[in-house]
C-alpha cells in the first residue's frame, strides 16, 4: 500500500502537470502564427511518436520493471518544456511535442503494470485502477483552470517553465520513492488463501488478445482528441482560454462523480465498459445534433461516462493477459491510444468545415462498440481455464 500512496502522490503531481497544458496549447500555437490545420497535425504527431516508445516499453517494462521509464519519462517532458518556455516558430513547437511524444510513451504503460503487480487478487486490482482514475481525475479538476489562470497572470513562457520545473521535481520524486524492480516489489498481504501452484498450465500463461479489444481505446482517444481539438477554438483570448478550462474541468468533474461510486467495481468489467463507451457516444451526438443543449451540461454526462469506461477498460485488459506480461498488454493499449490521439485532431482540422467533427467522434465510438467481443472465444476460454487467477475469480467475482 505504501508503493500504491507513493505512485498515486507523484501521478497527482504529473497529471496535473500534463493537463493544465490543455487549454493553453492551441492560443499558444496561435500566437506563432499556426494555422488550424497546423495546429492538428502538431496535437496528432504527437501521439505518433507516441508508437515507436510504445512498442520499446511493452518487453522492456516486463523485463526491467517501471521505475526507470517512469522517472525517464517525467524528466525528459520536464526538459522539455522547459525549452518549449523560449521557442519562436511552430515548427520549433512542432519538433518539440513530437520529442516529447516519444518520452511520455512510457510513462502510462509502466504506471498501470506497476500498480497492477501490487496485488494478484482481481478485485484489488480493480481498486487500485478505480484509485488510478481517482487521482487522475481529481488532478486533471484543477489543472486545465489552473494553467489558463497561470498564463493570464505570467504568459507562456513562465507557464511552460514552472511546468517544466514541476515535471522534473515529479522524476526526483519518483526516483526515491519507486521500487527498483519488479522482484522488489512487496505485494500486499491478502487474508484469503493462497493460489494453487498449478491448476493444469504455466503461471505464465500469456492469454492473446484479440485485436478487437483495442478497437476501443482506438476510438476513444481519437473522440477524446477531436474533443480537445474542437473546444480551444471555440474563441480567442485569454477569456476564451479561462472558458475553455474550465469546461475542461467539469469533464472531471463528472468523471470524479461515477469514479466515487466504488459499487460499480462489482459489475462486469466488459459490461461497464460498454454501458461508458454507449453514453459517451450519446454525448458526442448531443454536441453535433443539439448545440443549444448547454454545453457544461454535456460535458458534465461525458465526463460521468470517461469514470465508467478508463477503470473498467484496465480491470478488462488485466484479466485478459491473465495477470502475466502486463507491461506488453499495457503497451499495446498505448499503441492503440496513440493512433486513435493521432487520427482524432488532424480529422477534426481536415474535416470540420463540411461535417461536425463530433458527429465523426460519435460514428467512431458506436462501432467500436460494435466491434467489442460480447463472447469468449473458445481460445480465451481454454487459457483462461490454464490460468491460475481463475481462483481468485471465483473466491471474488
Amino acid at each position: 500500500m505504501k508503493t500504491a500512496i507513493w505512485l498515486y502522490l507523484f501521478l497527482f503531481l504529473a497529471v496535473f502537470d500534463l493537463h493544465a497544458q490543455y487549454p493553453i496549447l492551441t492560443p499558444f500555437a496561435i500566437s506563432l502564427g499556426a494555422a488550424p490545420t497546423f495546429i492538428g497535425w502538431m496535437m496528432g504527431i504527437y501521439s505518433l511518436t507516441h508508437l515507436p516508445g510504445n512498442l520499446i516499453a511493452g518487453t522492456q517494462i516486463d523485463k526491467h520493471g517501471s521505475r526507470r521509464y517512469i522517472v525517464f519519462s517525467l524528466l525528459g517532458a520536464g526538459i522539455i518544456l522547459l525549452l518549449q518556455a523560449h521557442i519562436h516558430t511552430p515548427w520549433q513547437l512542432l519538433a518539440l511535442r513530437s520529442i516529447s511524444g516519444f518520452v511520455l510513451a512510457f510513462l502510462s504503460p509502466a504506471c498501470l503494470a506497476l500498480l497492477a503487480q501490487l496485488s494478484t487478487n482481481p478485485v484489488t486490482q480493480g481498486k487500485y485502477m478505480s484509485g488510478h482514475g481517482v487521482v487522475h481525475t481529481l488532478a486533471s479538476v484543477v489543472s486545465p483552470a489552473a494553467g489558463a489562470l497561470i498564463v493570464g497572470a505570467l504568459g507562456f513562457s513562465a507557464t511552460f517553465a514552472s511546468l517544466g520545473y514541476l515535471l522534473i521535481l515529479s522524476g526526483m520524486i519518483a526516483w526515491l520513492s519507486m521500487p527498483k524492480g519488479l522482484v522488489d516489489v512487496q505485494r500486499e498481504k491478502e487474508t484469503v488463501p493462497p493460489k494453487p501452484a498449478n491448476l493444469g498450465g504455466s503461471t505464465n500463461t500469456f492469454i492473446p488478445v484479440s485485436w478487437r479489444y483495442f478497437a476501443l481505446p482506438l476510438v476513444i482517444a481519437c473522440a477524446q482528441g477531436i474533443l480537445f481539438f474542437e473546444l480551444p477554438l471555440r474563441g480567442g483570448g485569454h477569456s476564451s482560454m479561462m472558458s475553455t478550462g474550465l469546461l475542461f474541468s467539469v469533464i472531471s468533474v463528472g468523471a470524479l462523480l461515477t469514479l466515487s461510486m466504488l459499487f460499480l467495481n462489482r459489475y462486469s468489467p466488459k459490461l461497464r465498459l460498454t454501458a461508458g463507451v454507449l453514453l459517451m457516444s450519446l454525448c458526442f451526438f448531443t454536441l453535433a445534433a443539439f448545440p443549444d443543449i448547454p454545453l457544461a451540461a454535456v460535458l458534465f454526462v461525458l465526463g460521468m461516462s470517461k469514470g465508467i469506461t478508463f477503470p473498467a477498460m484496465a480491470t478488462l485488459f488485466i484479466r485478459l493477459s491473465g495477470g502475466s506480461k502486463l507491461g506488453r498488454i499495457f503497451s499495446l493499449q498505448s499503441i492503440a491510444t496513440s493512433i486513435g490521439s493521432f487520427i482524432g485532431p488532424i480529422a477534426a482540422g481536415q474535416l470540420r468545415v463540411g461535417v461536425s467533427p463530433y458527429f465523426i467522434a460519435f460514428i467512431l465510438l458506436m462501432v467500436g462498440i460494435l466491434l467489442l467481443p460480447y463472447f469468449t472465444s473458445r481460445r480465451e476460454a481454454s487459457l483462461s481455464s490454464t490460468d491460475p487467477n481463475r481462483y481468485w475469480d471465483k473466491r471474488n467475482p
